[in-house]
C-alpha cells in the first residue's frame, strides 16, 4: 500500500520500521518540528523523525494542520491508500482524515472506549487495570471515537510500569498494523459503554501522597516511571521515588502517614498500610538503591516525609 505515516515519540517508531519491513511505499513521515532539549536547549528532531530519515523517507514537520490549506492540498495529492497515525500530537482536520483511500488509522494504546485521549498507558495502571491493549482505528474528527478494526490485549503486572507497558504496547501495535493492513476488517462501532479518558500528564501528578493506602501508591510511581516521575519533600529537599513495595505495617497504628516505620525508608500510609522506598534520588545525585542513599543520608524511624500540599 501507498501509505503516510504520523508518529512522534519513541512509541511511534516500531510501527514505522514494522510498515517498511512488510513492504509498504511510505511516501512521508509526518511528525512534530524539532524541540530544544538539554541543557543547551538546542533543537532535537523527534524519534519519528530520526528513523524516517535513516530509512530515506521524507519527513515534514508542520506546526499546525487546521488550517494549513497548502498542506491539505499536498498531502491530498499524495494520493494514498491510507495513513497510519501513531502518538503524532496534531489534530487532523477532515481534509486529510478523508483524502486516502482506506482513511486514516490510529495506533492507540488501550482497549478503547477505555482510556480515550493522551496517557492512556498511564491511566491503566493507575487505576488498578488488569490488562491493557492496542486498538487499531479508522479515525473520525471525535477524540479517540473512531470505529475500531482489530485490538489485542496485554495482563497488567504487580511489577508493570509505564516503561515496560510502553514498549509492549509499540510492540504490539506495529504487529497489529501489519496484520490490519494486510485484509482490512469492517469497521465495528465503540460501545457506549464503559468510556473513559486518560487526561494529558502534568509535573504534580507526581506528587505523592502519603495519606492514600500503600497499593494506590506502588500505583502511581509504577505509572509516572520514566515520567513525570514521581516525588516527595525531605527536609525540604525534593526526593524523586523510583520504585517501592508494599510491606506489612509495623510499629505504631497511630504513626502520622508520611512518618518512617523504620530506619530502612518503610513510610506510613494512609489506612495503616506501609511503602517501603526500595529506589530514590536526592538532588544533583543520580537515582540509586535505598540502601546506598541510606549511607549517604540517614532516614531514622520517625523521620517525615511531607505528604501533598503540607
Amino acid at each position: 500500500m501507498r501509505l503516510a505515516f504520523m508518529g512522534t515519540p519513541d512509541f511511534s517508531v516500531p510501527a514505522l520500521h514494522a510498515l517498511h519491513e512488510a513492504g509498504h511505499e511510505i511516501a512521508v513521515a509526518y511528525t512534530q518540528p524539532p524541540r530544544p532539549a538539554g541543557r543547551g536547549k538546542a533543537l532535537r528532531p523527534s524519534p519519528v523523525q530520526v528513523a524516517a530519515q535513516e530509512l530515506g523517507i521524507e519527513v515534514r514537520t508542520p506546526l499546525s494542520l487546521r488550517r494549513n490549506t497548502a498542506e491539505h492540498e499536498y498531502f491530498t495529492g499524495l494520493k494514498l491508500d491510507a495513513a497510519v497515525v501513531a502518538a503524532y500530537g496534531l489534530i487532523l482536520p477532515s481534509a486529510m482524515l478523508d483524502a486516502p483511500a482506506h482513511g486514516c488509522l490510529n495506533i492507540h494504546a488501550s482497549l478503547l472506549p477505555r482510556w480515550r485521549g493522551a496517557a492512556p498507558i498511564q491511566a491503566a495502571i493507575l487505576a488498578g487495570d488488569s490488562e491493557s491493549g492496542v486498538t487499531i482505528m479508522q479515525m473520525d474528527a471525535g477524540l479517540d471515537t473512531g470505529a475500531m478494526l482489530t485490538r489485542d490485549r496485554v495482563a497488567i503486572t504487580p511489577r508493570t510500569t509505564a516503561s515496560s507497558l510502553h514498549d509492549d504496547l509499540a510492540a504490539m501495535g506495529a504487529r497489529l498494523i501489519v496484520e490490519t493492513l494486510r485484509d482490512i476488517p469492517p469497521p465495528r462501532p465503540q460501545p457506549e459503554e464503559g468510556v473513559t479518558y486518560a487526561a494529558r500528564l502534568t509535573r504534580e501528578d507526581g506528587r505523592l501522597d502519603w495519606n492514600r493506602p500503600a497499593d494506590a501508591l506502588d500505583r502511581q510511581v509504577r505509572a509516572m516511571t520514566p515520567w513525570p516521575g514521581t516525588f516527595t519533600m525531605l527536609g525540604g529537599q525534593t526526593i524523586k521515588v523510583g520504585a517501592v513495595a508494599v510491606e506489612k505495617a509495623t510499629g505504631s497504628s497511630g504513626t502520622v502517614a508520611g512518618a518512617t516505620l523504620d530506619d530502612r525508608l518503610l513510610v506510613a500510609c494512609g489506612d495503616g498500610t506501609a511503602l517501603r522506598i526500595t529506589r530514590l534520588q536526592r538532588p544533583g545525585r543520580g537515582m540509586m538503591e535505598a540502601e546506598a542513599f541510606l549511607r549517604g543520608q540517614p532516614v531514622p524511624a520517625g523521620t517525615r516525609f511531607d505528604v501533598a500540599g503540607a
